[in-house]
């Protein structure tokens, strides 16, 4: 290699990293500055890099804005600083002396360790509480998690790889070594044991499952570790790593997503109440009174030191919404509701209807100071009402609501549409959705797919867009912004 010229600039592989590692984080939804990034280079400048958690931590401290960012944080941050390579030099050789790793004989030992593995430190014996060390102390916390993480390294080690995808690389796969590791059939195990301990069958069905699934992330975590050393970190993290919660799509989100999305809808509302009463402090000046301003300028010779305003009449809009709660749907549907009504008081008035091929008014859930999830689940307990024979019908839909309660609407009333206006190939009811329209002060339609996927298949999309507004709302970011400007 040839030696750098004096006075040439020199490049530091660590600073390529370090503006990767942020690329990543920002092609991920998280909001990085310029200025943030060199608030981190300070940071870790001043430390170690002998101990990698101080390092993360200063890189969390200086970048991420909010509690939700810190997984997808954490997940980028082990792939572009890892915590080893391979099995690391410290590791034992996993091949035993002809060169096999995957036997039975391993794969038994390895299930049987990490039976005792995924006991939680809550749950050992309160017997000998007290003395560091001993079982539901910290530090022995600590010691079972290094150890679940280890486990979950020779897991991979052993039964995850795939040789021979291209010469001189070798692919991972948690999904190849979870299949052989399969820690989900320890759970009848592990529940025993911990209803041995005095736990009811809940708290160990649910103790058994979270455990299970802590290994199985760990398991993931480690086959991208290893993916990312044969090819960049920044292209494994855009294909694997989930984007935060609040860019998460309502259409692909798991049970434990929607449960996160949920504990999120309440900080999120009391966000954008408190800015939008800061917006509308700000607005709270109106037009120019010209004559009042002139004739505070004569005592200053005619010159307008004091400019005067009209009081801005305060205005509330009505809202209707609108929503389909059909299976594709539903949990969109759900969080929009739960946004809408925790918004209420930036209303006059709110009125909301369900709709599958039935339109039910649900107005009535909606109360102040009920917990998120009864609402929730009063909402699809109630989808029922809505469906008589459980296919979406746009057209029968705008239809029932047209007879039933065209008094909810006005000159005073703003309708809200959602739904991803698939029509089953049905009657899409056009003629009645623009007498609803005309009948009120606006209209909007929020639709959670993409737009590229708008008018394919049974996609009514274009017809519906033709006649209200369409606007595209898959994540919890799209929909705080279309709240408040609705607001």
């Amino acid at each position: 290699m040839a030696a750098a010229e004096p006075g040439a600039p020199t490049t530091s592989g660590l600073l390529d990293r370090h503006v990767a590692f942020l690329d990543a984080l920002r092609a991920a939804g998280m909001p990085v500055s310029l200025s943030e990034g060199l608030d981190a280079i300070d940071a870790v400048s001043a430390l170690s890099w002998d101990d990698r958690e101080t390092v993360r931590t200063a890189y969390a401290a200086t970048l991420v804005k909010r509690q939700l960012q810190r997984p997808t944080f954490d997940a980028t941050f082990d792939l572009f600083f890892p915590r080893l390579l391979g099995e690391g030099v410290a590791t034992e050789e996993l091949a035993d002396e002809h060169g096999i790793r995957d036997s039975a004989t391993a794969l038994e030992d390895l299930r049987e360790r990490l039976a005792e593995a995924l006991l939680p430190p809550s749950e050992q014996p309160e017997e000998r509480p007290g003395k560091p060390g001993e079982p539901g102390e910290p530090g022995q916390q600590d010691g079972q998690a290094e150890s679940l993480q280890q486990l979950a390294t020779e897991a991979v080690g052993r039964f995850g790889q795939m040789p021979g995808r291209a010469p001189g690389r070798s692919g991972w796969s948690a999904y190849n070594t979870l299949r052989r590791v399969a820690p989900g059939e320890l759970a009848e195990q592990l529940e025993a044991a911990l209803r041995a301990r005095g736990r009811t069958d809940e708290e160990a069905r649910a103790g058994a499952a979270r455990r299970i699934a802590e290994f199985s992330a760990l398991v993931e975590a480690d086959a991208r570790r290893r993916i990312a050393v044969d090819r960049p970190p920044g292209e494994i993290a855009r294909i694997t790593l989930r984007p935060t919660i609040d860019r998460l799509d309502f259409t692909s989100a798991r049970k434990a997503d929607l449960e996160e999305m949920r504990r999120q809808l309440y900080p999120l509302s009391r966000r954008l109440a408190s800015r939008l009463t800061k917006e509308q402090h700000a607005r709270r000046r109106g037009p120019l009174d010209f004559r009042r301003t002139v004739r505070a300028s004569i005592s200053t010779g005619g010159v307008p030191l004091t400019t005067h305003h009209r009081p801005k009449r305060p205005h509330r809009t009505e809202l209707v919404v609108l929503c389909d709660v059909s299976g594709s749907v539903a949990s969109f549907a759900q969080f929009t509701l739960m946004l809408v009504f925790a918004l209420r008081e930036q209303f006059s008035k709110v009125r909301a209807f369900t709709f599958v091929d039935e339109v039910h008014e649900v107005t009535d859930v909606f109360n102040p100071g009920a917990d998120p999830g009864e609402v929730m689940a009063q909402v699809a307990a109630r989808a029922q009402h809505a469906a008589r024979f459980g296919r979406t019908n746009y057209g029968q839909a705008f239809s029932l609501f047209a007879q039933r309660h065209a008094d909810a609407l006005g000159p005073k009333a703003s309708l809200l549409v959602l739904g991803d206006a698939r029509s089953n190939y049905s009657d899409l009811g056009e003629g009645h959705l623009r007498e609803l329209v005309a009948a009120c002060r606006n209209a909007w339609w929020l639709n959670p797919e993409h737009p590229r996927q708008w008018g394919a298949g049974d996609s009514a999309a274009p017809v519906y867009g033709s006649i209200v507004p369409m606007v595209e709302c898959r994540n919890l970011v799209q929909l705080e912004q279309f709240v408040h400007d609705l607001v």
